[in-house]
């Protein structure tokens, strides 16, 4: 496409968020430029901690939302877990939702400027579930249920948790969008070798970046969540009841915890559903953030994982329109041209309020 093209065409967007946890943040930097060259969202679909910053934007409170985060440290992070002795979960993220409440109150989906869809899925009936009505804050709270980690959430004879367990990338909802452009955001993406944040953000930040990833090395929230998640005696003891040496020991094995394993597991999965639902639905853009960015509950990482979201978009709208950017350094190769291979429609699902 040329860039005269780019420049006469409309600029309707239908954006769909993927899961993926602290990874998540990276939605608030692409859609700050997205409005910045004057796109309009037309539609919007969110999984997950997509599903989190889709019901934020559409409400209007995106920027108040941008301001918490990015205000938030590791303490208070920890201080937003909320333990429980529930066997369906450890988390029940009251603390969180009561946050959501002041921002966006009680509002319905139906009542949003712009259309929303999020996606959970139903454990008794196994299939995903389609939130485009009803109260948003609940549809939310669904979404992020990540099984056996945050409690999930009943409506009626339905067990809802975190859409991510059958479709992290939920492009299908916006399909029949009235939109000139599918835009998708896949933040739990695989990739040929491990690579950090700092791999990725344009040279003029990475010093910035490093300097933030050192202050914060040793504030590891997923190790002190995994700590209250699995007892008092934390994450050393279950190493030593295994048997198995921690990390940084002569052998190097890593020391996996409860909360790991879960994480890990649904991480590889989602990324691997991914792939699927992009080759059957290809984004005219996609943008591809590695799951091995960050831990999903790096939650206090949101500054640089929202400039990243600028970086990787701005890459991938150039790319887009036709634009060339030189000299930027980061990574270039996350923003890719996707499969052309159309599969089936799948079927949505929407529990009665």
């Amino acid at each position: 496409m040329s860039s005269r093209q780019a420049q006469e065409q409309s600029k309707r967007v239908a954006l769909t968020l993927g899961s993926g946890g602290a990874r998540g943040y990276a939605h608030i930097g692409v859609i700050e430029v997205l409005e910045a060259r004057g796109y309009e969202i037309a539609a919007i679909s969110g999984c997950s901690m997509g599903a989190v910053i889709a019901g934020v934007y559409a409400s209007g409170k995106l920027d108040a939302y941008r301001d918490w985060v990015c205000e938030l440290d590791y303490f208070d992070v920890l201080k937003l877990v909320d333990v429980t002795w529930s066997p369906m979960g450890a988390m029940r993220a009251s603390k969180v939702m009561s946050k959501l409440e002041e921002l966006i109150g009680d509002i319905r989906i139906e009542e949003l400027p712009i259309p929303v869809t999020t996606v959970a899925t139903d454990l008794i009936r196994q299939r995903e579930v389609w939130f485009q009505s009803g109260p948003l804050l609940r549809a939310i709270r669904a979404s992020i249920a990540i099984p056996g980690v945050i409690t999930p959430v009943h409506i009626g004879d339905s067990t809802l948790v975190d859409g991510g367990l059958l479709n992290p990338l939920p492009i299908t909802p916006t399909v029949s969008s009235h939109a000139d452009m599918m835009l998708a955001v896949n933040v739990t993406a695989h990739s040929a070798r491990p690579v950090t944040l700092e791999d990725l953000m344009p040279t003029e930040e990475q010093e910035a970046a490093e300097a933030q990833a050192v202050a914060k090395r040793w504030m590891d929230v997923r190790g002190a969540t995994r700590w209250l998640f699995e007892g008092l005696g934390g994450p050393e003891n279950e190493a030593r009841k295994a048997n198995v040496p921690r990390e940084g020991s002569t052998n190097g094995r890593r020391a996996w915890g409860r909360l790991d394993m879960i994480l890990a597991s649904f991480d590889i999965t989602q990324a691997s559903l991914a792939k699927y639902k992009i080759a059957g639905y290809p984004p005219d853009v996609l943008i591809e953030v590695p799951k091995t960015v960050c831990g999903a509950f790096e939650f206090h990482r949101a500054e640089a994982l929202i400039r990243l979201g600028r970086h990787l978009a701005m890459e991938a709208l150039d790319r887009y329109e036709g634009r060339t950017r030189t000299g930027d350094g980061g990574s270039g190769g996350m923003v890719v041209e996707p499969p052309q291979m159309p599969f089936g429609r799948e079927p949505g699902g929407e529990p009665e309020d």
